[in-house]
């Protein structure tokens, strides 16, 4: 099981979610509410849910929050959305994912193309960049769960792909199709984990500078600024010198 690039998917979530934490929440209870119209409003019937609902709780979301989504599916006062990817070209050639939830189309794409325009960038066609990616299921412990050969074993036996541990946590990977029966088989052995979510994993990596580095980010927090944003998914990759100094220029 090879790992990945700890920088492949960066979000700076903790910087970020500081700033801009109601807006986030807005975009996570968006998330619960239709995970619930969708399917089941019972969090034990509806994976969908579950992974919203985990992801909520592990970014601090209050409860409060999380019920007041759930039953706005449950009496039939939330908005009808579409689910709509967006694919293309930031600076420096590196490839994006935009997911978005919307209720006007015409308003989510006008506004993705003017920012990825401004950004020094190209929005392509749905699949332009798609093929640099893996629809994968990513499942996040913290080291405390056991050291990483016991929870390599542990994610073997639950049908995962791929384990990367560092310092911090456990990051398991695993089809997309099998996200929830192997975060099930997982928590029945490691406990609760952090997060479980489906991620678009880079199989193609694009190289950045510090430059490269702060005009991609510039691109990601204009789109993550956006309401009908949900996520935001890059093939960056960067050494950690070029992550540290960026992290110096942001201050």
């Amino acid at each position: 099981m090879a790992g990945h690039s700890k920088w492949a998917n960066i979000q700076h979530r903790k910087g970020r979610q500081d700033k801009i934490r109601g807006k986030l929440f807005s975009k996570l209870s968006k998330e619960i509410t239709i995970a619930a119209k969708m399917g089941d409003p019972d969090v034990d019937n509806n994976p969908r849910l579950r992974m919203a609902v985990k992801e909520a709780k592990s970014l601090s979301m209050p409860k409060d929050n999380i019920d007041r989504a759930i039953k706005k599916a449950i009496g039939g006062d939330a908005e009808n959305y579409d689910e709509i990817r967006y694919e293309g070209y930031g600076p420096g050639g590196v490839a994006v994912i935009v997911e978005a939830m919307t209720d006007n189309k015409n308003r989510t794409a006008s506004t993705v193309r003017s920012t990825f325009s401004k950004s020094g960038g190209n929005l392509g066609e749905t699949g332009s960049v798609g093929f640099m990616f893996d629809r994968k299921g990513e499942v996040v412990y913290p080291v405390s769960v056991g050291d990483a050969d016991t929870v390599m074993m542990a994610a073997i036996e639950a049908g995962a792909e791929d384990v990367q541990s560092d310092d911090e946590n456990h990051v398991i990977l695993c089809a997309d199709t099998d996200l929830n029966d192997v975060s099930t088989a997982l928590e029945a052995d490691l406990g609760e984990s952090e997060s479980t979510k489906l991620i678009w994993q880079p199989n193609i990596m694009s190289d950045l500078d510090v430059e490269g580095v702060e005009k991609l980010m510039r691109l990601v927090d204009a789109l993550e600024d956006d309401d009908d944003i949900q996520k935001v998914t890059t093939n960056m990759d960067a050494t950690d010198e070029v992550m540290q100094a960026y992290a110096e220029l942001e201050g």
